[in-house]
């Protein structure tokens, strides 16, 4: 599986970006994508995104950098614009928006060609074990920096 590194979708100047195609499992009878499903389509282009910039949630539950640490949102706002449907490639992109203490938000869009379909204004925080607000250890902090789209810098 290592092979296929866009498996994970990929980087670009603004963030990442996740192709995902709807199967049947993603609809609900008329065979239009389930509210829901929306939500797994940004929880797997937000674990990728990190994955592919070297921050990898099982080395952080392991403490590998100090303390063992996760990622919980804490909010989600999303905006439903145009459906989508089984089949469908989607693709959803995924950019770091403000990182501050143990906030970080994320904007994502999901698109079908060039139509946008959703977006989502995600916050979600860094908490340790314990479930309390913690910073990134420096070295994360650093990763996650640099991939700030270029108005962010």
């Amino acid at each position: 599986m290592s092979d296929w590194p866009d498996l994970a979708g990929r980087l670009d100047q603004s963030g990442h970006v996740l192709p995902v195609r709807v199967y049947y499992e993603d609809t609900d009878f008329t065979g239009i994508v389930y509210h829901g499903a929306y939500v797994r389509f940004f929880e797997r282009a937000r674990s990728d995104f990190l994955r592919l910039i070297g921050i990898h949630h099982s080395e952080l539950a392991e403490g590998d950098d100090g303390t063992s640490l996760a990622f919980a949102v804490r909010t989600m706002t999303l905006d439903f614009q145009k459906p989508a449907k089984i089949d469908d490639v989607l693709e959803v992109q995924t950019s770091l928006a403000e990182y501050k203490g143990a906030r970080i938000k994320l904007d994502q869009l999901i698109y079908r060609g060039d139509e946008l379909l959703v977006s989502a204004a995600v916050t979600v925080a860094v908490i340790s074990s314990e479930g309390r607000p913690t910073r990134l250890p420096s070295a994360l902090s650093e990763k996650l920096l640099k991939h700030r789209p270029s108005e962010l810098s």
